[in-house]
């Protein structure tokens, strides 16, 4: 590829294939295709598993902006069509599909569909014509940010013109081609590289569910050579440090963000620390209030949990962070090192029936909330010796390990992706 000089990039990419310096040419989406407009489709007659797909804005609430072949959940039938007198819409090349009304113009998501369709009145598409590239126009759309095009009122909206009025540079169709092969390809890798990583995620899952015991047995499904004794009960508690096993952040108005100043090497750990499992820190308390609040600190080994919002979330406080103490939306567990496993303690909160337990004192509320600590200290659990302990603890790490790694190569190549996509298009 070419880099191409500062002074002719208005009217070309930085970034080019070899062969091609011609201007890239600047037309209007309404020269170079159309746009069409939902229908209304009552929800009582929604829910058919065959005929031609029928998409909802709904269709799209999964995460991400690329622009990926859309999933339909509802189908309309031939005898709907006629009753109705739809005509589906039929893209001789593809279409890109959006919301053009609402809130979720803002999201700023659009999906692909190449065969014939019917969108709800809340969606739009745009059909390009023969004169793209399939996957360059894709790619042109995934880095189009339709919002910016809206009228703002008190219900955002598109209409077709809006659409169709929008200027768009592009090369000729082979150079078309060679932008839109390369995007298909790094695509495709992308996409491989999130299956793996979903496919982990599942078998860690899928682990997790037959490494411990299932309500009223004593072992678990699967088990690692030369253990076979029963897991022993004992309380929740007695994995804790009989003094600090469980600490709740200070009362809010222990640590207001009028008590923070500007430069200390005296930290707050927050929520977020706990979520995302990171330690990088927004806020300092002078030495003062720190030594007042000693209770609080944070410890290498400790272990920090969200209690408030997205509850339940743990992690493990690695060695060499900041001097500091946590705050009220966050919950310290430190353990007994002589009977528990660290790596152990982690997964056995972070499995999923005891995600639910921990919130299991609101069943069916709409809003989920932390279960006491005082009630979690006294539960009954299973728990086997420290040995089987550790080989389960070390066995999720390496598999949370390569998690990470996989994570890191996809987000590598959503990150090149997004530069190709800066320096490809005009």
């Amino acid at each position: 590829m070419a880099k191409i000089d500062d002074s002719v990039k208005k009217k070309v990419p930085e970034l080019r294939f070899p062969g091609f310096t011609d201007d890239w040419e600047e037309r209007k989406l309404g020269e170079v295709g159309k746009t069409k407009s939902g229908i209304g489709f009552p929800d009582a007659q929604q829910g058919g598993k065959q005929g031609t797909p029928f998409y909802k804005v709904s269709d799209m609430n999964n995460p991400g902006n690329e622009v990926v072949m859309m999933n339909a959940n509802n189908y309309a039938s031939d005898s709907q069509l006629k009753e109705n007198k739809w005509n589906p819409i039929n893209p001789q090349n593809s279409g890109v599909v959006f919301a053009k009304v609402g809130a979720a113009i803002f999201l700023d998501r659009k999906r692909i569909v190449d065969t014939s369709f019917l969108i709800d009145n809340n969606m739009m598409s745009y059909l390009f014509d023969s004169s793209w590239n399939r996957y360059f126009g894709k790619t042109l759309f995934e880095k189009l940010r339709l919002s910016r095009f809206a009228q703002v009122g008190a219900l955002p909206s598109f209409n077709g013109s809006d659409v169709e009025d929008i200027k768009v540079m592009r090369p000729e169709e082979s150079e078309q081609k060679m932008i839109g092969d390369m995007f298909e390809k790094l695509d495709d890798i992308i996409a491989l590289h999130q299956r793996k990583l979903d496919l982990l995620k599942e078998q860690k899952k899928g682990y997790l569910q037959k490494m411990f015991p299932k309500n009223g047995a004593k072992v678990p499904e699967l088990r690692f050579a030369g253990f076979a004794d029963d897991w022993e009960e004992r309380k929740f508690e007695s994995l804790l440090d009989k003094n600090e096993g469980v600490r709740r952040g200070p009362f809010g108005s222990a640590l207001k963000k009028d008590l923070f100043v500007k430069e200390s090497p005296y930290v707050v750990y927050e929520q977020q620390n706990a979520i995302y499992d990171h330690y990088e820190t927004r806020y300092n308390i002078s030495k003062e209030k720190f030594e007042e609040l000693h209770k609080f600190e944070l410890i290498a080994d400790d272990f920090i949990m969200s209690g408030a919002g997205t509850i339940g979330r743990i992690s493990k406080v690695p060695k060499g962070i900041k001097k500091g103490v946590f705050n009220q939306a966050l919950i310290r567990f430190r353990i007994n090192k002589e009977l528990t496993d660290s790596e152990y303690f982690l997964q056995f909160i972070r499995a999923d029936f005891m995600q639910r337990k921990l919130t299991g004192a609101n069943p069916g509320s709409a809003i989920t909330n932390l279960v006491p600590m005082s009630d979690v200290k006294k539960w009954e659990i299973k728990v086997p010796i420290k040995e089987e302990q550790q080989k389960i603890g070390s066995f999720f790490k390496q598999l949370d390990d390569t998690i990470a790694l996989h994570q890191r190569k996809l987000d590598l190549l959503k990150e090149q992706k997004k530069g190709f996509l800066q320096k490809m298009f005009v």
